[in-house]
């Protein structure tokens, strides 16, 4: 087996400049590093228990089949304060048959962001006699 130590996503965007303000000020990730200088410049945001670097420049957007998944403490609070820092909001918050509160945004290129709350009876939290 592979001994993983760390592991990040990484997208390469096509305005690089606008990907790190919506990642670093319209979403408000911390940043792990940065690498590099200038326009081109790398940065690496935490999230969570992973990070994302946003790095390089593409041609072209990422394929829309690469997703974003982000659990968040409180949905509805995440949807005010991204709605107020101009986030277009694909979808607002909505429980899910699954029992997940989740929304949809999307990054500058299209990636698809979905944020999730997990509420504190959701099995995800705790399973009875596991």
């Amino acid at each position: 087996m592979v001994h993983v130590l760390s592991s990040r996503t990484l997208l390469r965007p096509t305005d690089p400049e606008r990907t790190r303000t919506f990642y670093g000020e319209q979403l408000g990730l911390a940043v792990y590093r940065e690498f590099g200088t200038g326009s081109e410049r790398g940065v690496v945001y935490f999230l969570g228990g992973g990070f994302l670097e946003v790095s390089g420049r593409s041609p072209t957007p990422p394929d829309p089949a690469v997703r974003l998944w982000l659990q968040v403490p409180d949905v509805a609070a995440a949807h005010e304060e991204l709605r107020a820092k101009g986030v277009e909001i694909v979808r607002p918050p909505v429980k899910e048959p699954w029992g997940l509160l989740e929304m949809w945004i999307k990054d500058p290129d299209g990636t698809p962001i979905v944020l999730v709350e997990v509420p504190a009876d959701h099995p995800i939290r705790y399973r009875p006699g596991i």
